[in-house]
């Protein structure tokens, strides 16, 4: 069965920024993949305030949209109360919404794997003790 792939905002700026550290890292895997990446809004609303200051980064962002590359199955309105549980256990590290949005997704559905820039998500568990799959830069 197909992994679903649950893209962060880290990979999304990176690939919409030239200048970005992990810009081509995040390239390779956007054009390697055959499937679409899935996320949350929160993911979504951090990358537009990331891209601030971008050239054509808005744009870009909603070109993903749009084509159907990214797509936002997640609504915090049905799982509020699991993700804000998340955003309570972790609090120390800390965790944002968007993270625990997509921590929740990885609790929802056992085949995925979160692309991601920030290694937080080596801290995050899924489900309380399993280790979240990831596509991390080394």
């Amino acid at each position: 069965m197909a992994k679903t792939v649950l893209i962060d905002s880290g990979p999304i700026v990176a690939v919409l920024r030239r200048r970005d550290q992990h810009h081509a890292w995040a390239r390779a895997h956007f054009e390697s993949s055959d499937k679409s990446f899935a996320t949350c809004e929160a993911v979504i609303s951090e990358s537009y305030f990331l891209l601030e200051g971008t050239q054509g980064g808005a744009e870009a962002l909603y070109a993903l949209l749009e084509r159907g590359i990214i797509n936002v199955p997640f609504s915090l309105t049905g799982q509020l109360a699991e993700t804000v549980r998340l955003v309570r256990r972790y609090r120390d590290v800390p965790i944002s919404l968007a993270d625990a949005c997509l921590v929740r997704m990885a609790e929802l559905d056992e085949r995925t794997v979160v692309f991601t820039t920030d290694s937080d998500f080596r801290l995050y568990r899924r489900n309380g003790r399993q280790v979240i799959p990831l596509i991390i830069p080394p």
